[in-house]
Parts: structure tokens; C-alpha cells; sequence
């Protein structure tokens, strides 16, 4: 049977690379992005490298949960899956909301895979032995640690919030490889590390991104911030495809890749069961009210 792999957010950037990644490795890769004529050039640019079947392109707004309930739907054609990579994420120089009305940093970056995920396990466990991966990121060192509520007490700030729902996604993810333990399926976390990449380019040149207290050092932060972001997205998806590829992590679960390809330690606070348990509350919460809606 074909290893079927899906990759969130693949039309550029580190998730093209990912799934080029997958497909040089025979896998028959999906591609989930926003914007058709980018999907459709991605999926060309895969099919050059491709050792499997050609890849196909499935549009999806993943800050839409009715969107990614009904991609499900739409990926139950695909059938097992042996590869799951969320890869979706973004920050906002300015607090936006999605269709749904909930804060944008949270639910793209955690809310849009938690709901996924869940709603893909059955295809996951029948592909196995599979794996999911969840892209993390460094920024949850600078995260609020507070989820009484999807919006964390005090002001807008985008790299914060953004580290905070990475944050929230690391725990969902270290939570996970528990539940699922003995299944067939594996659960890591992805840290790229950073990359020039649209995300990166359009936000991370404004101090407003960041706490008063950092924009006092902007200067000094900015260039950590141009010096952590200048690689090419080809190395930041090593994280990602070695994670969802190697064979030393077969049995396997529960890691986190960091940028050199290997594991590392999670951060503390990902573990911290009191957290933990906010963030599943907030995540079935507002994927369930939104299915009442």
C-alpha cells in the first residue's frame, strides 16, 4: 500500500519543502494551502522530485474551522494515512479575528490542527504505523503561560501570542503521543528553527510584535530576530521531514525535533499538567461550539 502523507500550509515556504522532502521519499503527498495557482505550482514542483504517485492539491482556509472540517471530509478519499504534518502558522503584527470570531494567532496556529488531527486519527491509525507532526517553534520560551481564556490577559503582542499558541500546541501534541501510545500512531513536535519565509518577512520587522519592555531593546532584537530568520526554508524543514521519516524514531513517540535534527528537550511548561488540561479544555470548547454554531 502507498504511503499517503498530508503537509498543512504546503504551497511555499518550509511546508513546501517539507513535502518535497516526502515525496523524494516516495510518499504520495497532499498539499493543503489557501490560493489554487500557488497549490497547483507547488504540486508541479513536487512532481518533478517525486519517487511515488504525483501529488495532488486540496484549497483550504485553515483559519476557517468549518474549512478544516471540511477538508476531513474531502482527505477521506486519500484513504490511510501513514503522515500527518500540520504545518499551518502565523503571527499578526495586530490582533485580527477568524470567520468564526475567535482570536486569529490561536486558532490558526493550535485551534486549526487540534480540530485536524482529531477529526483524522481513524485514517491515521489505519495507515499505521503513521506519525503526526506539529511544527513548534522557539517563541514558546516568551509565551504567556495562562489559559483560562483563548485571549491571555494584558496587550496585543504578536510574537508573544504567537509563542503562546505554539505553546498551547506543544502540549496538545506531548498530550497526545500519551493517548495514543500502542496504537501504531506516533506524535511529534517540529521546531524549524526559523526561515526567510513570508510569515517571517512580513511580521517580524515591526516592534509593535513585541512586549514595551523588548521594544526598548528593538534594535538588538531585531537582528536576533534577522540572524534566527535568514536560512533557507530548506534547512528549516529538516525538523519536519526527519521527524516524519526516520527510521530510528520507529516505536518511537512523543519528542520534539529541534532544528538540527534531532530530539531535544521540550520546554517545561509544555508538560505542566495544570496547562495542559486548559488548553485541551479551550480546544474542545471552541472546536465544539463553533460545531454548534
Amino acid at each position: 500500500m502507498e504511503r499517503q502523507a498530508v503537509v498543512t500550509a504546503a504551497t511555499g515556504g518550509i511546508g513546501l519543502e517539507t513535502a518535497l522532502g516526502l515525496a523524494e521519499r516516495g510518499y504520495a503527498v497532499t498539499v493543503i494551502g489557501r490560493d489554487e495557482e500557488r497549490g497547483q505550482g507547488a504540486v508541479d514542483r513536487i512532481s518533478a522530485v517525486a519517487t511515488g504517485s504525483r501529488p495532488r492539491f486540496i484549497a483550504a482556509d485553515l483559519s476557517s474551522l468549518g474549512d478544516v472540517r471540511r477538508l476531513a471530509l474531502d482527505l477521506a478519499v486519500v484513504g490511510p494515512l501513514t503522515v500527518l504534518v500540520n504545518n499551518v502558522g502565523a503571527m499578526f503584527a495586530q490582533r485580527q479575528r477568524t470567520v468564526d470570531g475567535i482570536e486569529a494567532t490561536f486558532a490558526v496556529n493550535h485551534l486549526s490542527p487540534y480540530l485536524l488531527t482529531e477529526l483524522l486519527l481513524d485514517q491515521l491509525r489505519a495507515g499505521g504505523p503513521s506519525r503526526i507532526v506539529n511544527v513548534s517553534s522557539g517563541a514558546v520560551a516568551l509565551a504567556k503561560r495562562t489559559f483560562d481564556a483563548v485571549e491571555p490577559p494584558g496587550g496585543y503582542y504578536g510574537f508573544h501570542w504567537y509563542g503562546r499558541a505554539k505553546l498551547a500546541n506543544l502540549a496538545y501534541t506531548l498530550d497526545l503521543a500519551d493517548r495514543l501510545r500502542g496504537s501504531g500512531v506516533s506524535v511529534f513536535a517540529a521546531d524549524p528553527g526559523g526561515a526567510a519565509t513570508s510569515m517571517t518577512n512580513g511580521t517580524m520587522t515591526s516592534p509593535r510584535i513585541v512586549s514595551p519592555g523588548l521594544r526598548l531593546l528593538w534594535p538588538l532584537v531585531r537582528r536576533r530576530f534577522e540572524r534566527s530568520t535568514a536560512g533557507p526554508a530548506s534547512e528549516a524543514a529538516r525538523s519536519s521531514v526527519f521527524a516524519a521519516t526516520d527510521p530510528s524514531l520507529d516505536g518511537r513517540t512523543g519528542l520534539l525535533i529541534g532544528p538540527d535534527a534531532r530530539p531535544v528537550p521540550a520546554h517545561p511548561a509544555s508538560t505542566h499538567p495544570g496547562l495542559t488540561a486548559d488548553v485541551l479544555r479551550l480546544s474542545r470548547e471552541h472546536t465544539f461550539r463553533w460545531a454548534l454554531a
